[in-house]
C-alpha cells in the first residue's frame, strides 16, 4: 500500500520526517519497506498482512498515528457535510437487495448535471503519488475517496441504468458482463452481480461494466458504495481470475459503518469538482452490524502472561481507547467497525503489546509450576554463541548418530590422550539412520560434513561452532552412557577484511587459538594456557591441548593431511574442540573496571635467542611470575629463525611496557626493572639477547 505523506498530513497533525514516521510505524507492526521521494511529496511503501485492512487507506494509517503521536484526527474537518441537505428525488423501491446474506447494506445517491472532464491538478497529482492514474473527474473522486477512507465505491451513468433501478442479486448461468477491462465475462449464480431492470451491470465488489460507466456524455450519476460478504467476494475474484483495487479491499473486510461518510465525501468533491446537484442519500441495511464484544477480566495480567509486559490497567485501557476499542463494562471491550481481526483477549493483548513495543519483551521461560526452568550456565552459554555470532560464526547442529568409521579417528574430550585404547563407544541396537550405529563421541565429524557440504557448493570460506552432547560407555560400568556437553570450532578459507590493501586474508591457526580464547572469555574463564601435543587427528607442530588451572579441557589445531584426504579437503581446515561443561564448572570471572592510566607509559622491544623449543608463553610465563608492580603487560612482536642464528635456534621479540599509577617514571627506574626482568628470563631459560 502506497501512502503519501502530504495526503496523511491532511488528516493528522505530523510532526515528524517521513523517514521518522516510516521507522515509528514499522515499529507498531506496519512494515514500511521504503520512504520513496515524489516531488514535493514523500511515498511510504507499507507491507501490510491479511488481518490489517483497515490499514488499507490514509485514514486507517491515519489512526495508528494518532495513537503513536497522541495528535488528533482531522477527518471531521476534511469532510465538512454529514449529509447532503437536498430533497429526495428516488424512491427506496429503487434500490432492492434479493441477497441479504451476500450484501449486508447498499447505499445510492443520484448526483445530477454533472460535467465529466480532467481532475484539478493537486487530485491527479495525490493519485498518481500513490501509484494510481488519473481517467477522469468522477472517477478519479471515488478512486481518491477509496483511497482516503478504504471505502471501494464505483459511479454509474444513471440514463444508461435500465429502469433507473438497482437490484443486488446472484447472476443467472449464461449472462454475461463486458466489465470496465474490456473483457467479456460470463457468470453463474455463484456470483453475486449488481443489476439494472434486466441485466448485470457490474460484479459485485470487484469491477463495473463498461456499458454503464461513467463517459465524457455522462450528465446524471448514480453513486454506489456498498458492503459485501468476504467471502462471496473472494470466491468471485478467484473464479473470474479478476483481482482489483476494490476486490482486495473487500476480501479483507471494509468498514461497514463507514458507507455513509464515503459516500457524503464522494458526493461533497463530485459537486465541487464536477459540479451537479446532490439528492438524498438512500441506504438500504437489511444486516444490521453487531459490534463483537471482547472479554478480559485482567487485560493487564493477560498481557503480562502472554508478552511479560508491565503495563498497569490503566495504560492498556488508554491504548486500546486510543485504538477504537470501547470499553463497555469492567470486563468488556467492543472492538471497532473498521478491525474485523480483534474478537478474542489475545487480540487485545496484541495491540497493547505492539504499541508498547514488541522489542521490550524479554526472552523468558512461560512459568510451569517447576515443569521448564533455565538451567545454571544457560545465561554463559548465551554469551558465547553471541560472542562467536559477533565474529562472524554460523552456529551448526549435527547428528548425534555417526558411522563406525570414525571409531579410533578422534582424540576426543571424554578420554584423555594417554588411554586412547581403553575408550568404548556407545553403539544402537536399533539405528534411526542407516549405518549411524554409534552416538557420536565428538562433534568433529559432524561438523566436518557440513563443511564438506558447504564446499561442494562453492562456499570456501566457513566459520562454524557447534555446542552439544558427545557420548561415551560409563568407565564405572553403569547402563547409562556418560554424556559431557562439547564446544566445536571450525575455520576454513579467508577472511575479508574491508577497505585494506589485501583484502582476503586466509585463515590459519592463530584465528583458532583466538576464537577460542574469545570464546572463554565469554564465559568468563580467561588465562588459558596452550601447549604443544600430539593430537590424533591434527596436524603435528600444529596442534597445540588447551588447560585451564593445569586441568586439560581441550584442544585446537589444524586438521592431520590423512583425514583432510578422506573428505577431499583442498584448503587448510582448522579445528577446536572444549569440554564446556568443564570449563562451565569453574567460577565466572567478574569484569573489574580499571580507569584509563593517567600517566605515559615506557614501552621497550627486546629480542631473545633460545632453542626452537622456547615458546613466547614461557617467556610470559616467567614475566607474570616475577611480578614486577612496573611492568603492565608483554606482548608478543615477533619470531625469526634462519641467518645468522644455529640450526636449532630461534629469536623471540617481546615487547614490555612500564608505567607507573601514580607518576612519570624516571630513565632509572625503568632501566633498573627492565634490567631484572631481562636477566631473570635469560638464566630461567638459558637464552641470551640478540645483537
Amino acid at each position: 500500500m502506497n501512502i503519501s505523506y502530504n495526503w496523511l498530513k491532511h488528516l493528522i497533525d505530523i510532526q515528524m520526517s517521513p523517514e521518522e514516521l516510516a521507522h515509528r510505524l514499522t515499529s507498531v507492526g506496519l512494515t514500511v519497506e521504503g520512504v520513496h521521494p515524489f516531488e514535493d511529496d514523500f511515498v511510504l511503501d507499507v507491507d501490510l498482512t491479511s488481518n490489517r485492512p483497515d490499514c488499507l487507506s490514509h485514514l486507517g494509517v491515519a489512526r495508528e498515528i494518532s495513537v503513536i503521536t497522541g495528535a488528533k484526527l482531522k477527518i471531521a474537518d476534511v469532510i465538512k457535510t454529514a449529509d447532503v441537505p437536498l430533497p429526495a428525488v428516488l424512491a427506496y423501491d429503487v434500490v432492492q437487495i434479493k441477497e441479504t446474506e451476500l450484501c449486508h447494506r447498499f447505499t445510492a445517491r443520484i448526483i445530477k448535471n454533472v460535467k465529466i472532464g480532467p481532475s484539478p491538478k493537486i487530485l491527479v497529482k495525490r493519485l498518481e503519488a500513490v501509484g494510481e492514474r488519473a481517467i477522469n473527474n468522477v472517477a478519479d473522486i471515488t478512486n481518491y475517496v477509496m483511497l482516503e477512507l478504504g471505502q471501494p465505491m464505483h459511479s454509474f451513468d444513471l440514463d444508461k441504468l435500465a429502469g433507473n433501478r438497482i437490484v443486488v442479486r446472484r447472476a443467472r448461468s449464461g449472462e454475461k458482463i463486458t466489465t470496465l477491462d474490456e473483457v467479456e465475462r460470463e457468470l453463474d449464480d455463484s456470483v453475486l452481480a449488481i443489476c439494472d431492470a434486466e441485466k448485470p451491470v457490474a460484479v459485485a465488489g470487484v469491477m463495473g461494466g463498461l456499458d454503464t460507466g461513467i463517459s465524457d456524455v455522462t450528465t446524471n450519476v448514480l453513486l454506489e458504495v456498498a458492503y459485501f460478504k468476504r467471502e462471496s467476494i473472494r470466491q468471485t475474484s478467484r473464479k473470474l481470475k479478476l483481482s482489483t483495487e476494490a476486490s482486495h479491499r473487500f476480501e479483507r473486510g471494509v468498514d461497514i459503518e463507514n458507507l455513509i461518510r464515503a459516500s457524503n465525501r464522494a458526493t461533497e468533491l463530485i459537486c465541487e469538482i464536477a459540479g451537479g446537484t446532490a439528492a438524498e442519500l438512500i441506504d438500504v441495511y437489511p444486516t444490521i452490524y453487531e459490534p463483537k464484544e471482547v472479554e478480559s477480566k485482567d487485560i493487564s495480567g493477560a498481557v503480562a502472561r502472554l508478552t511479560s509486559l508491565d503495563v498497569d490497567t490503566l495504560g492498556c485501557d488508554s491504548i486500546l481507547i486510543a485504538l477504537g476499542i470501547e470499553k463497555k463494562r469492567e470486563t468488556i471491550y467492543v472492538s471497532p467497525s473498521w478491525r474485523h481481526d480483534i474478537a478474542i483477549e489475545e487480540d487485545l493483548v496484541e495491540e497493547v503489546a505492539r504499541h508498547v513495543g514488541y522489542d521490550k519483551i524479554v526472552d523468558a521461560l512461560p512459568p510451569a509450576f517447576g515443569a521448564g526452568e533455565y538451567q545454571p550456565n544457560e545465561s554463559r552459554k548465551r554469551l558465547l554463541r553471541e560472542k562467536l555470532i559477533d565474529m562472524g560464526f554460523d552456529e551448526a547442529i549435527s547428528y548425534s548418530f555417526i558411522d563406525a568409521d570414525n571409531d579410533d579417528v578422534f582424540d576426543t574430550i571424554l578420554q584423555t590422550f594417554e588411554s586412547r585404547g581403553e575408550n568404548k563407544f556407545v553403539t544402537l541396537q536399533d539405528s534411526i539412520i542407516e549405518g549411524a550405529v554409534r552416538m557420536r563421541p565428538s562433534n568433529v565429524p559432524g561438523l566436518l560434513g557440513a563443511v564438506r557440504t558447504n564446499l561442494n557448493h562453492q562456499q570456501r570460506d566457513l566459520k562454524v561452532f557447534e555446542i552439544g552432547k558427545v557420548f561415551a560407555v560409563s568407565a564405572d560400568g553403569d547402563t547409562l552412557p556418560t554424556e559431557r556437553e562439547g564446544l566445536t570450532i571450525i575455520i576454513t578459507g579467508n577472511e575479508l577484511n574491508a577497505g585494506r590493501a589485501m583484502p582476503l586474508r586466509e585463515l590459519d591457526f592463530y584465528d583458532a587459538k583466538g576464537a577460542v580464547e574469545a570464546a572463554l572469555d565469554a564465559v568468563g574463564v580467561a588465562a588459558p594456557d596452550f601447549s604443544p601435543s600430539g593430537v590424533r587427528h591434527l596436524r603435528r607442530g600444529q596442534a597445540a591441548t588447551v588447560t585451564l588451572h593445569e586441568s586439560l579441557v581441550g584442544y585446537v589445531g589444524r586438521l592431520s593431511d590423512e583425514i583432510a584426504v578422506g573428505y577431499k579437503f583442498r584448503q587448510p581446515v582448522y579445528l577446536a574442540e572444549l569440554d564446556l561443561d568443564k570449563i562451565l564448572s569453574l567460577p565466572a570471572e567478574a569484569a573489574n573496571y580499571t580507569p584509563l592510566p593517567r600517566y605515559p607509559a615506557v614501552v621497550r622491544d627486546i629480542s631473545f635467542v633460545g632453542s626452537r623449543d622456547t615458546t613466547f608463553a614461557a617467556i610470559q610465563g616467567i614475566v607474570a611470575a616475577k611480578g614486577d608492580l612496573l611492568c603492565k603487560g608483554i606482548e608478543f612482536v615477533d619470531v625469526y629463525e634462519g641467518k645468522g642464528l644455529g640450526d636449532d635456534e630461534r629469536s623471540i621479540t617481546v615487547r614490555l611496557e612500564y608505567r607507573s599509577d601514580e607518576r612519570t617514571l624516571t630513565e632509572e627506574e625503568v632501566e633498573e626493572a627492565h634490567r631484572s626482568i631481562v636477566d631473570t628470563v635469560i638464566s630461567q631459560l638459558g637464552m641470551r639477547l640478540r645483537t
